[in-house]
């Protein structure tokens, strides 16, 4: 089998890994990410001692361009990450190893990950929301990602914000009170004065979480129909917020879709990954093997 290499850029870690699929990962590291050249040329140096890597898959935070026929193919864009916006990284990882490379968001490739070997397998449709660093969804629809002008963007919709409850502001550097901007990490931690993974389980801040994870998956649902929702992050290590956020959905969507799934199935419809946190590197290993497969 084509021995191939995933890189999981995400917005705090990198993960690069080398093997032929989730059964077989031969080697793996992980680091901080830091500057654009210093993460980059990390995850070349890991590649360039596996001389024989065949296709290497990029799966990276963004905002991204994923277009093949775009100019700006491989870079990441407009990301608020300091020293990243505007930094090609495909391109790079190409000439330098001299090898086809995929290259998508970090949940889009989840989301294929999740649907080839994890929680979506045998599924047509699924939905990947991470939630921790920032919020960032993928979504595939009857076996293809979701792209268009350039990929999804659904931790930045725009959810109902009760103000008079919570006058918190918001995170975002863009939109204040997007999904993102109310519910991901560091937003818990500017709202609460604490990091989440140091939270109690019967703080109020998780109810609150479980209700505008719950307002962003309604509109997915809605919107996209997946057959399931896969949550995944730092964010959502804690197991607790579940059950908050499958009662939080059911409530909200009051009866409305009355499939299996969205009723008696609910607790097999909201599920935490399948491929653990390694979702994103063997998003990376699909991306590779789709980039070889298209060569």
């Amino acid at each position: 089998m084509e021995l191939i290499g995933g890189i999981e850029g995400g917005g705090t870690k990198f993960v690069c890994a080398v093997g032929s699929g989730p059964g077989d990962i031969r080697d793996e590291i992980r680091y901080p990410t830091g500057a654009p050249e210093e993460a980059i040329g990390r995850a070349l140096d890991f590649f360039s001692a596996h001389g024989d890597v065949e296709a290497v898959g990029i799966a990276c935070f963004g905002p991204l361009d994923p277009d093949p026929s775009s100019p700006t193919f491989g870079h990441v864009t407009t990301t608020p990450k300091p020293g990243w916006a505007n930094t090609e990284f495909a391109g790079v990882v190409g000439r330098a190893l001299g090898v086809p490379v995929g290259f998508d968001t970090d949940v889009n490739a989840a989301a294929l990950a999740e649907s080839r070997w994890g929680a979506a397998r045998g599924l047509s449709s699924c939905l990947y929301l991470t939630v921790g660093t920032g919020i960032g969804g993928g979504a595939l629809v009857e076996g293809g990602l979701i792209h268009g002008m350039m990929h999804p963007e659904m931790g930045h919709v725009r959810i109902p914000h009760d103000t008079a409850a919570d006058a918190f502001p918001g995170v975002c550097p863009y939109h204040g009170d997007c999904l993102e901007g109310l519910a991901s990490g560091p937003a818990i931690q500017a709202r609460w004065g604490r990091p989440a993974d140091t939270l109690p389980p019967d703080h109020p801040a998780w109810r609150l979480e479980a209700h505008y994870i719950a307002l962003g998956l309604v509109a997915y649902i809605v919107t996209l129909s997946p057959q399931r929702i896969i949550l995944g992050g730092g964010v959502m290590s804690q197991q607790h917020l579940f059950p908050l956020i499958r009662a939080e959905v059911q409530d909200l969507m009051n009866d409305y879709i009355q499939t299996p799934a969205m009723q008696a199935g609910i607790d097999s419809y909201i599920v935490p990954p399948g491929l653990g946190n390694r979702s994103g590197v063997l998003g990376g290993f699909a991306l590779a093997t789709d980039a070889l497969q298209r060569q």
